[in-house]
């Protein structure tokens, strides 16, 4: 932050006196400090300076940055948020051994269109522009991370974001669980809270996780369709097999009922469970 320069102020001689201005420097103006959680989050390499480093590093970044940022522009969701921070992978890159920023696999780029579109519709209506502190993973790096085995991650589906605008985490979480239960479902968000005010977004499967007690209990609770089909109405018992007392006579065979047998074959019953 550029210094202000002291401002200056005479003090006035009594009266009759013949003596010199006195120049006395003011205090400066405390200034409030800066917002920005991201940096909890972001070390130098996965800074700006640092994304210019390893865009310069090799040539052929520049090609594959240009049809990633390119394929975004043709599916409307280019510059919700800058696309080179779409690029950083885990915030642990460095402990890993693995590279700041990472240019998806082109098989995994649709699936990073619907997760865009829901930040696009209601997350940064909701709680103000968002920065992204981690997004696509490769599986060696989502593992060293301590990344979930079916994480997001690996499909370039999440989007790991804090919030630019100054707030608290529990009104962070409130306002994002009320959006979350209004639209989730029809993007299949899922909505995750890490420490402080990083949270994650996903388009995978609709679900909520990491929520404090007290403001889940404000939130309504999560049934999925699946569920709901998996949790049928149980099927009757089998009826018991008769006693064997009562079971009719066994009788020889006759050449009538032998002929019979193949056309009785060819009847089955429906096993229990199956489409009837």
């Amino acid at each position: 932050m550029r210094a202000l320069a002291p401002a200056l102020f005479l003090v006035a001689a009594p009266a009759g006196a013949q003596t010199a201005s006195v120049a006395v420097p003011l205090a400066p103006t405390p200034q409030p400090p800066v917002w920005d959680p991201a940096s909890a989050y972001i070390t130098a390499g996965q800074d700006e300076p640092g994304y210019r480093a390893w865009y310069l590093a090799s040539p052929w970044r520049a090609g594959q940055v240009k049809a990633f940022n390119d394929y975004l522009a043709s599916a409307e969701v280019s510059g919700i948020v800058p696309t080179w921070q779409l690029l950083r992978t885990a915030t642990s890159w460095k402990n890993c051994g693995g590279q700041p920023f990472e240019v998806p696999p082109t098989t995994e780029w649709p699936h990073m269109i619907q997760t865009l579109r829901y930040i696009r519709d209601y997350v940064i209506p909701s709680v103000g522009p968002v920065e992204p502190v981690s997004v696509y993973r490769n599986p060696i790096l989502n593992i060293c991370a301590g990344g979930a085995p079916e994480s997001a991650h690996k499909l370039d589906s999440a989007v790991d974001l804090v919030p630019l605008r100054p707030t608290d985490r529990v009104t962070l979480m409130r306002t994002l669980c009320g959006v979350h239960s209004a639209h989730g479902a029809a993007y299949k968000t899922g909505l995750g809270f890490y420490a402080y005010l990083r949270f994650h977004v996903d388009s995978t499967k609709y679900r909520r996780w990491n929520m404090d007690p007290a403001v889940a209990a404000e939130c309504p609770p999560i049934v999925h369709p699946d569920d709901i089909a998996s949790v049928g109405q149980p099927l009757p018992p089998a009826p018991a097999p008769a006693p064997t007392s009562m079971l009719p006579a066994q009788v020889p065979a006759t050449p009538a009922a032998t002929a019979a047998q193949p056309a009785a074959a060819a009847v089955k019953t429906p096993e229990r469970g199956q489409p009837h």
